[in-house]
């Protein structure tokens, strides 16, 4: 096992049954496109592959093509309950590469985001992706790795160096079960080989030998579904961002980061110039009550209740009730934040901003109340728990750290699944 990793939920089992390989590769990309390569199943037919991702975001699509390119043998497929890939997190992502220091020493995030950042430079320089790099002031902390980028155009290009591997993308599929198969010795060799069923909303199956969530928003659920721990349950936190007018961006030459309270994984209110000659000025963080609720008004009765009763978040709001409501003070008066922004450039005033777009935060929440900082990875028990390996959270910045935690897990997958 990988020593950084941690586990939850129970001993992590050798899969046993099945050898990889065998399955015809999937048909290749089409030339100038990213996907899909199918928008769901084929009613009544059973694709099977060796090992399934799911989860069409940034990490997912990393840790897709890490596969592929290291096992070609194998046959992979991504699923994706949207009709695109990388429209959640990594479309609403600040696009800030970060240099690991905004973390604690030693953990898989600092560890992690250091090697990330060079990969992805080094990934964009390959490409031809454009990319950034900021950040000259008064005082600071030299990043030379921190800069800006397009992540959801980096998630699309690991989806077309995915695919000319010969890797599969199966869009608008949302994984309803994830079971093992129950046959009888007269079925075929075929589905004695592919033990697991994964079903869709719409009653449509995938079989494959092993599995690796990636979730996001999700993972929690993912992982029940598959019979595994829902612990840590994942609490949604929307960031709100506020734009800077264009004729003030002059203002902002570069990436500027306050000191993060350690007592958190947020980073604070942050200024970021974009690819697109923008300026963001955020997030907060405050409480959603929908996992992709973008909108203060987003309102799910399921999220919500989920969150209540089933996380430690009374516990959370106990321990930390003033910053809370500082949180959502700031969201709802321009003014605060703006007193907040003056510190680091005083010459912004409230005339010169404008409300933003937002995003969704997928952070894992123990039962004491416990924000959980650090990346999870964990498994299950029993037949098919010790076929899937689940990714249980990766936040910010598992965008910079996207390649190097594709690397980690698909080790684990090799020690795991022995492949």
């Amino acid at each position: 096992m990988v020593p950084a990793l941690r586990f939850l939920g129970g001993a992590c089992g050798r899969a046993r049954g099945g050898s990889p390989g065998g399955f015809p590769r999937a048909r290749r990309l089409v030339p100038g496109r990213f996907w899909p390569l199918r928008q769901g199943v084929r009613s009544g037919s059973t694709s099977s592959f060796d090992i399934v991702v799911v989860g069409g975001g940034i990490v997912g699509l990393a840790s897709a093509r890490a596969l592929i390119l290291r096992h070609p043998a194998l046959s992979v497929c991504v699923l994706e309950k949207e009709k695109a890939l990388a429209v959640h997190q990594t479309g609403h992502n600040s696009g800030v590469i970060h240099s690991g220091i905004y973390y604690k020493p030693e953990s898989l995030k600092a560890k992690l985001c250091v090697q990330g950042a060079a990969l992805i430079y080094e990934y964009c320089n390959q490409k031809g992706i454009s990319y950034k790099q900021c950040g000259k002031g008064l005082m600071a902390i030299d990043c030379p790795y921190t800069g800006i980028v397009d992540y959801r155009q980096i998630a699309l290009s690991f989806a077309h160096d995915f695919q000319e591997a010969g890797g599969s993308v199966v869009t608008d599929f949302e994984v309803k079960d994830i079971k093992m198969a129950k046959e009888s010795p007269s079925r075929s060799e075929d589905g004695m080989k592919y033990p697991i069923v994964i079903k869709n909303t719409k009653s449509e199956e995938i079989r494959c030998q092993y599995v690796v969530t990636c979730a996001g928003l999700y993972s929690d659920r993912i992982s029940e579904l598959s019979g595994c721990s829902p612990d840590p349950r994942i609490v949604p936190f929307r960031g709100d961002y506020l734009l800077l007018k264009p004729e003030k961006s002059y203002l902002v030459k570069g990436n500027i980061y306050p000191v993060p309270d350690s007592r958190f994984p947020f980073l604070g209110v942050h200024f970021t110039p974009r690819m697109d000659g923008s300026v963001w000025l955020g997030p907060n963080a405050v409480l959603a009550f929908k996992r992709e609720g973008y909108s203060p008004f987003d309102f799910s009765a399921r999220d919500a209740m989920d969150v209540i009763i089933n996380s430690g978040l009374s516990k959370l709001i106990f321990q930390n009730f003033s910053y809370g409501v500082n949180e959502m003070y700031k969201a709802c008066f321009l003014s605060a934040t703006v007193k907040h922004l003056q510190k680091f450039i005083p010459e912004i005033t409230t005339s010169d901003l404008l409300r933003g777009p937002a995003g969704v935060r997928a952070q894992a929440l123990d039962r004491e109340g416990n924000l959980v900082e650090d990346f999870v990875f964990d498994g299950g028990v029993g037949d098919i728990g010790n076929r899937i390996l689940h990714v249980r959270n990766a936040p910010s910045p598992a965008a910079t750290s996207s390649l190097a935690i594709s690397g980690m897990i698909v080790d684990e997958m090799q020690q795991r699944f022995e492949l």
